[in-house]
């Protein structure tokens, strides 16, 4: 019977007839046998494909056992070629610590002593083919196994570039989606700055035409009383477009807060004299406040405005009257969209004809209204939203038509202990009289601002020197003049704002007070606050003007006497 070279049985026994023998027998039994003549040609064979080797002890007795040696060592893991080694009675100690060590060389070692009969023999030698067969069956579950390893990295690789390839286009995908959505937001921007323009050209134009056509008719008209009247008018025209100024900063979230722990029910509730005057005698307003109601982290002023503006959409609301709820609720652990922790409800609840959906959808836009021309400028509920986003909250509307409308704002809550006493700058304060205040170093770039303002200051008593930037006001201290207080806008050409202005004075001149005004500068606004200077907003009132002169040179004289005491 033929077989593979991996099953065959080499034969190494040329010593005498064991060999020839042992070939025979073998050969008779199905089994292929091959009888090798040397121990170099049992090692060719064995390199050729051997099942097991059947060897006679003497024939290795005294032989370079090392090639043998070395092929054993090389085996593959999974192969161990057993060996069946045909021993004598032998006993000397030298021919058994010889045997020993040629056990030890040859590891899968079956022993069979002399003499050996035929049977044992054949069934040495088959047990030792089974052996050798499994060995090649653990082969090829190993070339198995690799291989469907092979396979699964090889598929694990593809994947991964497909799912790469997949990434990559989710990436192209969205990127694309971003660049429309900013194609979409810049649209929206740009309708959005559509409407705000006309709405703000429509509204100041009215402002200016008053204020113009007012300054035009004072000179042609020389009875008192009209004078008064038509001066009443420009300065009613001029305090809406600081209104106005002042809405378009709460919607942009511009405008600067000064937020702080309010009581709301005692802030709200000392609005109520201001809110009686405001509406009508057929719309009554009622506060519902628990007694444990949180404080919340806002600008008071800012609160009390928003819900002045809240109580009057509501009045105009109800044209026949009714009520309106002025509510807090502790939202304790809240989680909804946009709100998560502990949060105040403030809602302003009414009675009147309600909403539309079409005009819920459009409440927060700028310039957008229901009223009547003239009305109202269409900001009210867009600076609500930008109060409320600017205080870390939300506010959230809901109206039925013929039902009433309930404006709710979401404000964290504040844990820090309300103040009983706000110290504020009073620009309510009475005109000083006309006489000698001291000279004011007045530093403004614009000439018509520059002597509208040394005007007033003159009003004010005050002697006035001007100058133009921020290094000629340094010039004119340098040149020695008599110099009681410095007032200087923030915004100024020549590469020296307002606040580096100060800070410079402060260096040169400490004793000098300085007191800034501002338009509009918001990073330069937190500067400010941060150096602890003063700061007086555009436009101001004579009466605002004196009163932060006052507090400014006072307050410069304390921190003087401060410093004289902790010295």
């Amino acid at each position: 019977m033929s077989a593979g070279p991996d099953h065959r049985i080499l034969v190494f026994a040329p010593i005498g007839r064991d060999g020839p023998a042992s070939v025979e027998l073998l050969r008779s039994t199905n089994l292929e046998a091959i009888a090798c003549r040397n121990l170099t040609a049992l090692v060719s064979e064995m390199r050729a494909g051997v099942g097991a080797v059947f060897v006679a002890e003497e024939a290795l007795f005294g032989k370079d056992t090392a090639p043998l040696a070395q092929w054993i060592e090389s085996q593959p893991p999974w192969s161990d070629l057993p060996f069946v080694v045909l021993t004598s009675h032998r006993e000397q100690p030298a021919v058994v610590s010889w045997r020993r060590s040629l056990v030890s060389l040859l590891r899968n070692v079956s022993l069979l002593e002399r003499p050996v009969q035929p049977m044992t023999l054949t069934s040495a030698v088959q047990s030792a083919l089974r052996a050798r067969r499994r060995q090649y069956e653990i082969r090829a579950l190993l070339a198995a196994r690799e291989q469907t390893a092979q396979e699964l990295e090889n598929l694990v690789a593809e994947r991964t570039r497909a799912l790469a390839e997949s990434n990559e286009q989710l990436r192209l995908e969205m990127e694309e989606r971003t660049r429309v959505e900013e194609t979409l937001r810049q649209a929206q921007k740009i309708e959005a700055i559509g409407q705000l323009t006309g709405g703000v050209a429509h509204d100041f134009n009215n402002l200016l035409m008053v204020i113009s056509g007012g300054l035009d008719m004072l000179d042609r008209q020389p009875d008192p009383n009209r004078r008064r009247r038509l001066m009443d008018g420009m300065i009613q025209a001029a305090q809406r477009g600081a209104s106005l100024t002042k809405q378009l900063l709460a919607f942009s979230r511009r405008q600067t807060l000064r937020p702080e722990a309010v009581d709301v029910a005692m802030q709200i509730g000392g609005m109520r004299e201001l809110l009686d005057r405001s509406l009508r005698g057929d719309v009554h307003v009622e506060f519902d406040f628990p007694d444990q109601l949180w404080p919340v982290e806002v600008d008071p002023g800012e609160l009390e405005l928003v819900i002045l503006n809240l109580a009057v959409n509501a009045r105009d609301a109800m044209p026949n009257g009714g009520t309106i709820v002025v509510r807090g609720e502790n939202l304790p652990d809240a989680n909804e969209e946009q709100i998560f922790g502990d949060y105040v409800r403030l809602s302003v609840t009414d009675t009147g004809t309600g909403m539309s959906p079409e005009i819920l959808s459009r409440v927060f836009e700028p310039f957008f209204t229901t009223k009547e021309i003239g009305k109202g400028s269409g900001l009210g509920l867009a600076q609500v939203h930008g109060f409320a986003t600017q205080s870390r909250g939300t506010v959230r509307i809901k109206s039925q038509l013929g039902q009433g409308t309930s404006i709710e704002l979401y404000l964290p809550r504040s844990n820090d202990v309300p103040l009983e006493h706000r110290h504020l700058i009073d620009f309510n304060k009475a005109r000083p009289k006309k006489n000698d205040q001291g000279q004011v170093l007045l530093v403004e770039d614009d000439e018509e601002v520059a002597a509208l303002v040394s005007e007033m200051l003159a009003q004010l008593g005050y002697g006035v020197t001007r100058a133009a930037s921020g290094a000629a006001a340094l010039g004119a201290l340098a040149d020695g003049r008599s110099v009681d207080v410095i007032f200087s806008d923030i915004m100024m050409p020549g590469g020296m704002n307002g606040i580096e202005l100060a800070r410079e004075i402060r260096r040169r001149r400490g004793d000098i007070p300085v007191l800034l005004t501002s338009g509009y500068a918001e990073a330069s606004l937190h500067e400010a606050q941060a150096a602890g200077i003063q700061i007086l907003a555009k436009p101001y009132h004579l009466e605002e003007l004196a009163a932060a002169l006052s507090a400014a040179r006072s307050g410069l004289q304390g921190d003087a006497g401060a410093r004289r005491n902790s010295g």
